[in-house]
């Protein structure tokens, strides 16, 4: 196949053409030029800013494109409007973040997104939806539209599940969340660039909720999984309830990543979705520890001096385990869900 990879050079873009180069595709990327990768030296490289000049693509055919940064709706309608006919089918990624309420447990393709309102700017999600709605307006025969949940693995400028190996791993007293049989969900990167590239070879169309993994998975599960994969000999998980955390102001899934409190019932299906229909679509998933390992060997390989986006940082948990101790009541032992296994 002759594909069109709109990015392709950050994270999950980067892993579709590794992955579609190995299968045998014919690759091209479109982005600004911002990262030069050893491993896409050889492949045809269109350097444009697509919002505002998109000539290198005037004249040029593919079986299939791949927009994998697509945010605002004007973006993609240029886009749309450039490649037109000349594209077998446009592979939309959006997010599952189009939902714009969560409190249902088990949301599918099926339930409302929700839209840009006039007059408001619109937020990450409901730009999403619109691009999702300029997608299927102007190649409706011809989308596919993949809805990733939260996404892991090698790459990841998140740090949002990298977090967790990579502080196992370094050991010590560890402030996780209480409640560990709390289910998550996510979806190894590379598990899902496969899956898209296979889709597009059998000229699926439709939408897709794509995460994962293959088994219901809870908190307690995965944190175990990271402990004995990678952790150090010395880790101590101090489970904290939800409510001593939201009092200490620690900030769900940025500080405490896959972490939503229980009193948060708005968000209660964020990482409970219905994924049987990828499922059906071919969608499996490799054991989460293949992700543990390979996500913390790849952070591994950045320097210290890199700031992590999400998690704790050393002293604020420090800070927070002393105050966890100076709030001990003499002869009572521990505080409810502290020191939980």
């Amino acid at each position: 196949m002759r594909l069109l990879v709109i990015g392709g050079t950050v994270f999950l873009g980067r892993h579709l053409v590794t992955l579609a180069l190995a299968a045998g595709h014919q690759v091209t990327t479109l982005n600004r030029g911002t990262h030069d990768l050893v491993e896409q030296a050889n492949i045809e490289r269109l350097i444009a800013d697509r919002d505002i000049d998109l000539s290198p693509l005037s004249g040029r055919t593919f079986d299939a494109v791949i927009d994998t940064c697509g945010y605002h709706p004007e973006t993609v309608r240029h886009s749309l409007s450039v490649l037109g006919g000349s594209v077998g089918t446009y592979v939309f990624i959006s997010t599952v973040s189009v939902y714009g309420d969560f409190s249902k447990i088990g949301i599918s393709e099926d339930d409302p997104i929700k839209y840009t309102q006039p007059g408001e700017e619109g937020d990450y999600g409901s730009l999403k939806a619109d691009c999702e709605n300029v997608v299927t307006e102007l190649m409706p025969e011809c989308s596919l539209i993949i809805r990733p949940g939260l996404m892991a693995g090698p790459y990841d400028p998140t740090d949002r599940f990298t977090y967790w190996p990579a502080r196992l791993a370094r050991g010590g007293k560890i402030l996780a969340p209480g409640r560990p049989d709390r289910l998550i969900q996510f979806i190894d990167v590379r598990d899902l660039a496969l899956w898209v590239i296979n889709l597009v070879g059998a000229q699926a169309r439709g939408i897709y909720i794509a995460t994962g993994p293959n088994e219901r998975l809870s908190m307690g599960a995965f944190l175990d999984a990271c402990e004995q994969k990678v952790g150090s000999k010395d880790s101590e998980l101090v489970r904290v309830e939800d409510a001593v955390l939201q009092k200490a102001g620690v900030e769900p899934w940025t500080e405490m990543p896959l972490w939503i409190p229980a009193a948060k019932s708005s968000l209660a299906g964020v990482m409970r979705l219905n994924r049987s229909k990828s499922v059906a679509a071919g969608l499996t998933c490799r054991p989460i520890t293949a992700t543990i390992a390979d996500t913390l060997a790849w952070d591994n390989t950045r320097a210290p001096s890199i700031r992590r986006l999400a998690g704790l940082s050393a002293e604020r948990e420090a800070g927070l385990l002393r105050q966890r101790k100076q709030e001990r009541i003499p002869g009572k032992g521990p505080l409810p869900g502290e020191g939980l296994r």
